[in-house]
């Protein structure tokens, strides 16, 4: 089952999206790494997940991957792009994937959009509550190594391979396409991020977030703690938690197979 390569004009921003299968509606969000886009995201998702009788629609976030750079580089108008997005698609009802930021995001549409439905978050030190001290100083330490980050291939395959638990996965095919994707414009896009706003805080509103929730965290996480992850669960009215062992903050790369199944059996049926 073939995804389509699509544009659509969201707030005046050329957006670039995937879609593949039929069925209820799933928006899936990317993370906010160096070099992240749908293409390379959730490419070992979209094939699998659309066999479940599910209509996918992977987007690239404004300022990512072959999606023009914004104006406003702040998380709320990542969030606020989102929804036009979704708009723009005219869905009346639909589940949403976020992974890592993405998940945040994901989340702020679900506590605020009642066509929101299912709930998928993976590995988000975003959206999770802080946890212990050892639990921030891990976060503070990977942010700090993205901040840092330039493009070259050599600094990209540093990054997956801390992104990755399975080093096998780290193809040179992959370290270039997130390379393509971190580069020129979109490193831009990268510095630009990180001088904006700070996003609002969502701890507090975690128990209003009424949706019937899957979360997904990597044991081996190297930049998101896993005792985040059982924060976040413990913070949800209706969730169910997943732990994967020889998984990183990939969940869906480093355990693909049981992520599209686990993913599939939640959402599949659920309209």
């Amino acid at each position: 089952m073939a995804n389509e390569h699509r544009y659509v004009d969201v707030d005046g921003l050329r957006t670039f999206y995937l879609t593949a299968g039929r069925g209820h509606p799933v928006l899936l969000i990317h993370g906010g790494s160096p070099g992240v886009c749908s293409l390379v995201n959730w490419k070992l998702n979209m094939e699998p997940l659309a066999a479940c009788d599910l209509c996918l629609y992977a987007f690239d976030q404004a300022g990512f991957g072959n999606t023009d750079n914004p104006a406003d580089y702040s998380m709320e108008y990542r969030v606020d792009h989102a929804r036009a997005f979704i708009d723009a698609l005219k869905l009346e009802r639909f589940h949403l994937i976020g992974n890592s930021m993405g998940a945040y995001i994901a989340a702020r549409i679900a506590l605020e959009d009642p066509r929101a439905k299912r709930l998928v978050l993976v590995s988000s030190g975003t959206l999770a509550p802080p946890g212990s001290a050892e639990a921030v100083a891990l976060g503070q330490k990977h942010s700090q190594e993205l901040r840092e980050y330039t493009p070259t291939l050599e600094n990209m395959r540093a990054v997956t391979l801390k992104t990755l638990f399975k080093s096998e996965l780290v193809t040179e095919e992959l370290v270039a396409e997130r390379f393509r994707m971190s580069a020129g414009a979109r490193f831009e896009a990268i510095l630009k991020r990180w001088e904006a706003p700070p996003r609002k805080p969502m701890v507090e509103e975690l128990s209003k977030l009424r949706n019937r929730t899957l979360i997904l965290w990597g044991r081996n996480d190297r930049g998101v703690a896993l005792e985040r992850g059982v924060l976040l669960f413990e913070s949800l009215p209706d969730a169910e938690l997943h732990i994967f062992n020889r998984c990183g903050h990939w969940v869906h790369w480093d355990q693909a197979e049981r992520f599209n199944r686990i993913v599939g059996d939640f959402l599949a049926g659920s309209g």
